[in-house]
């Protein structure tokens, strides 16, 4: 049976082609090689006593459709960084996101935070992309991924100094990412078969996770008591897309969700992972 997942991924090659059609893998080296370093958002996920937010630049999704009307991702992104944001995730793929490599461009210039290339990554050339426009994370997801091209994808991604934020959803999918040399792992509560949300996948799964690894918990947050409850499982990070993009005010939403990150009581749970 034909999978939500295995159809995105279908459309992503598609789109893939296209793009590799017009623009060869050596003047997208060139491009990528003439980038600043790339920032390591690491150092700050795992010393801080808080836990970070990871803002994300978000038009739909397959689950809810329409999401926001982002005209300009750029002054998007600038809000969510005033309002403590430690990173920012922008969605490239097309078809299910409405994102773009453009978006990603528009997103760097603008910030000064690390950002996440969000997208389903099938090929080293899309790694080699993030890196051209500007891109300090991507996102890798075990469920799209053989093991070969899931070893080959962080190899590639840290080659070129960026970080693979690698996405599991469960422990099998978590040792095939600590076999593959995570350091830092996204923990979706979102199943992207069935795209159903359920948020004690982050409990089960956290706490298996290596001491020194960082723990990003992805989907299911809609206000500060959700990242409280992913603070007090183990999150360093919390990927935040949908709440913050469709906020009537983008950077007091993300100051409402630092606020409840730097609370004493968060910062006592966090302390203790």
């Amino acid at each position: 049976m034909t999978t939500v997942l295995d159809q995105i991924v279908a459309g992503v090659r598609e789109d893939l082609a296209v793009r590799q059609a017009a623009r060869p893998l050596d003047a997208l080296k060139r491009t990528a090689n003439a980038r600043p370093p790339a920032i390591d958002p690491l150092p700050r996920f795992l010393a801080s006593d808080q836990v970070s937010i990871i803002a994300e630049v978000k038009r739909a999704s397959p689950s809810k459709g329409a999401i926001a009307d982002i005209a300009d991702p750029a002054a998007l992104a600038a809000a969510y960084e005033r309002g403590g944001a430690a990173a920012i995730s922008v969605l490239t793929e097309r078809r299910r996101f409405g994102g773009s490599l453009q978006d990603l461009d528009a997103v760097r210039r603008a910030v000064d935070l690390p950002v996440l290339r969000k997208d389903f990554v099938v090929s080293s050339y899309q790694v080699w992309e993030a890196r051209a426009h500007g891109a300090d994370l991507v996102l890798l997801i075990v469920a799209a991924l053989d093991d070969n091209e899931l070893i080959g994808l962080v190899e590639r991604t840290v080659s070129l100094g960026m970080t693979p934020l690698v996405e599991v959803h469960n422990a099998a999918e978590l040792a095939r990412a600590m076999d593959a040399g995570a350091t830092l792992v996204g923990i979706n509560a979102r199943n992207l078969k069935t795209l159903k949300v359920d948020t004690r996948v982050f409990e089960e799964v956290a706490p298996l996770v290596p001491h020194g690894i960082g723990i990003v918990a992805e989907s299911g947050l809609h206000g500060p008591q959700d990242l409280a409850e992913y603070a007090r499982c183990g999150a360093h990070a919390v990927l935040v897309g949908e709440y913050l993009a469709s906020a009537p005010n983008p950077e007091h939403a993300v100051a409402e969700l630092a606020a409840m990150a730097s609370h004493p009581s968060v910062r006592q749970e966090h302390a203790g992972h």
